[in-house]
């Protein structure tokens, strides 16, 4: 795992983007959807609260952006109803979520993932016990929650590629700095190895 953080009540995990892919099989192994759930909330920042409220009605392609978005609607930061936003969607889980929803015959009103937010928490906790019995470092991969993939995707934006913080916090839902700014973690070796030479 890129870093593991116990110091505090609560372990905080990183996964690198093979890792994030090791878990999306483990959940497609056990069902597609769950495979879906793992994607929205690894591959486009999505909390687990969120992942139940998107469908084929709430993508969109930008023409402007040349990308792909979903209105969200979750959690404001800032207090109050919740917010809407529009998460950027990889194309490659675009193309997956679209052939799910295609092929499990999800009307445009449906959401993807027809599951509360406690079984999705449990899907990745299952997923990532699948993953821990291959592991070099089980006991780190049995830490692993819902929440460490949002925060995974964050800091891969925002550390490794360094994606302004403006756009990561119209992406992700974030409505000011001091909300994002624990997803500014400590960049990997790699990334260091990266900015330093010359």
């Amino acid at each position: 795992m890129v870093r593991v953080d116990d110091a505090g009540s609560v372990t905080k995990c990183w996964l690198d983007r093979e890792e994030l892919g090791q878990l999306e099989a483990a959940a497609a192994r056990a069902d597609w959807e769950r495979e879906i759930a793992v994607s929205l909330m690894g591959r486009c920042g999505l909390r687990a609260d969120e992942v139940n409220y998107p469908g084929d009605a709430e993508l969109r392609w930008s023409d402007d952006g040349e990308c792909w978005f979903v209105e969200v609607r979750g959690k404001n930061t800032s207090g109050g109803d919740p917010k809407l936003r529009d998460a950027w969607v990889p194309e490659t889980a675009q193309t997956n979520i679209t052939r799910f929803s295609r092929e499990r015959g999800r009307e445009t009103g449906e959401s993807w993932v027809q599951a509360s937010k406690s079984s999705i928490r449990r899907w990745v906790k299952e997923a990532a016990e699948e993953v821990a019995q291959d592991a070099a470092q089980p006991e780190r991969w049995r830490e692993v929650s819902s929440h460490d993939l949002r925060r995974s995707w964050a800091t891969y934006h925002l550390v490794e590629r360094q994606v302004d913080v403006r756009t990561m916090m119209s992406v992700g839902g974030w409505s000011d700095y001091s909300a994002i700014e624990p997803y500014l973690a400590e960049p990997t070796e790699g990334r260091i190895g990266d900015a330093m030479r010359v």
